[in-house]
């Protein structure tokens, strides 16, 4: 079991607690303090206490650089802390209510933690259950900077779908043989970047774009997309990308005439896939490719099982992969797996802390009644907007298909929720003019949540921050970053070291 690391609190205060330890899976954590009395009488002291003094830059309200020492500086960039991010989430909070006594303009702004160790977990358990497979980490998900630099330093490759996201690799500095272009249909003003840029690996699955590709970039390695049973997925691709097998043949002789070397078969059982069996009939289906192409004077050497990995069922999946691996390519010597999981590494290592900023209820009766008359009606009877929503980080309600749901972490100025507190109905929504802008229709939440306390929202890493937009104004959510507690948080602050060295190399040619 990993030790646990204690944090200095940024100001002199006598936090009469027993820290938070987790197991080093993170899947269980227990948090012990004794009672309710330390956590508030600790906020109210610190909220008396004065602002320090820092440079004021876009991570002012999400800076807890002046309570944990951290050693990993990489310009441009907000540093990396130690600690369980539940401790960050938390004095997140703490840090917006002495910002709001100082008067700071967007004092209690909504932030994100994010939890490197995770993503590092998530990385060895990949390599436990699938070692064959090298993952090629689907940016599109999160090109958070911090991720991405870990999984580049793991040796990870990376799914790129547009000329954007592959300058954002290669000027890390990572080899183009590690990215593969998987955009079935390029632009071909990308089509001519990826060649100068020597990524000259890339999907198709039509015929317009192997005349694209034979025009501007001929040496290219082809990879063909064929279509798969996505029905079991949360996000089907299959409507938009990927070629029936009856198409295949046609194809592969096109590419054989325009004189297109065609190195593999791609398939992707789409995003969020609940059910293993649809990766083993994909990979029946690509045995079934590799075979016309032999019949096409190809020799395939590379077999891309997209993505689609849940975290839930990663176990389950990455079973049924290998006994359909070994079934339909018992001899694989000569031929290389890849796999393009996104949601997989980063989904859970990131959690969303916002503000109740407005709240509407039903007036409370003249002469007596209460407010929660309508406590055990599941209709929501009182609505809170908080300072994130569907148009920032909650985009991932209307693009990805998530529920997100709020669990409270400061009420009335404490950490500490009791049990004995009612619950009623409620819905919680953005902050924007716009009626959409719904996070949750309907939730329990304590009857005496006001404006002021904070709700948090677990799971916020894919397909979240990275397609927030600034409508009506409001900022995207900045960042606090932590390596987590114990011995992987030194294994991931190594691997972020060195791979920082090898990036001022870059700098310096």
């Amino acid at each position: 079991m990993p030790s646990l690391e204690i944090l200095s609190p940024c100001n002199t205060i006598d936090f009469d607690f027993d820290v938070i330890s987790c197991s080093p899976s993170y899947a269980t954590c227990t948090r012990s303090y004794q009672e309710n009395k330390f956590l508030t009488t600790a906020f109210t002291k610190l909220c008396a206490l004065p602002v320090p003094n820092n440079n004021k830059d876009v991570h002012t309200h999400a800076d807890t650089s002046d309570v944990i020492e951290e050693d990993i500086t990489i310009p441009g960039l907000p540093p990396l802390l130690r600690g369980h991010p539940d401790v960050h989430l938390r004095h997140g909070v703490m840090r917006a209510a002495q910002l709001a006594l100082q008067h700071e303009s967007d004092a209690e702004k909504a932030f994100f933690v994010g939890d490197l160790c995770y993503v590092y977990q998530q990385h060895l358990r990949w390599k436990k259950n699938l070692p064959e497979i090298e993952p090629f980490f689907a940016i599109k998900c999160n090109p958070d900077p911090y991720v991405l630099r870990l999984l580049a330093g793991l040796g990870v490759g990376f799914d790129c779908a547009s000329i954007g996201e592959i300058s954002q690799i290669v000027g890390l500095g990572v080899d183009p043989s590690r990215i593969i272009f998987a955009n079935p249909c390029k632009a071909a003003s990308f089509i001519k970047q990826a060649a100068r840029a020597g990524v000259d690996m890339m999907t198709f699955d039509n015929t317009d774009e192997l005349y694209k590709i034979a025009r501007l970039f001929p040496s290219a390695k082809l990879v063909i997309r064929i279509l798969t049973d996505d029905s079991k997925s949360l996000c089907r691709l299959g409507l938009k990308f990927g070629a029936p097998l009856v198409t295949v043949p046609g194809l592969l002789a096109k590419a054989k005439e325009l004189k297109l070397d065609v190195v593999g078969v791609s398939f992707h059982v789409g995003s969020g896939c609940y059910d293993p069996s649809a990766f083993a009939d994909a990979v029946m289906r690509a045995r079934s490719v590799f075979e016309m192409g032999h019949e096409a004077g190809y020799n395939f050497t590379l077999l891309d099982i997209g993505g689609g990995f849940e975290d839930a069922t990663f176990e389950t999946t990455a079973s049924t992969l290998r006994d359909a691996i070994d079934q339909y390519f018992p001899n694989r010597e000569n031929i290389r797996i890849i796999a393009e999981p996104g949601r997989y590494y980063v989904a859970k290592a990131f959690s969303l802390a916002t503000n109740v900023i407005a709240r509407r209820a039903p007036p409370t009766p003249e002469g007596g009644g209460s407010q929660d008359m309508d406590m055990e009606s599941e209709q929501p009877s009182v609505m809170y907007y908080i300072n994130d929503g569907v148009y920032g980080a909650f985009n991932c309600i209307l693009f990805d298909h998530q529920t997100p749901q709020p669990y409270v972490l400061s009420l009335n100025g404490s950490f500490h929720v009791p049990s004995s507190v009612p619950m009623r109905a409620s819905s919680v929504w953005g902050p924007t003019c716009d009626s959409l802008d719904c996070v949750c229709p309907v939730t329990q939440l304590p009857s005496t949540l006001q404006v002021g306390d904070w709700l948090a929202f677990d799971n916020m890493g894919a397909y979240s921050v990275c397609a927030a937009s600034q409508f009506n104004g409001f900022q995207i959510s900045n960042v606090i970053y932590t390596s987590g507690v114990g011995y992987l948080s030194g294994e991931v602050r190594k691997v972020l070291k060195e791979f920082s060295k090898g990036e001022e190399g870059e700098d310096e040619d």
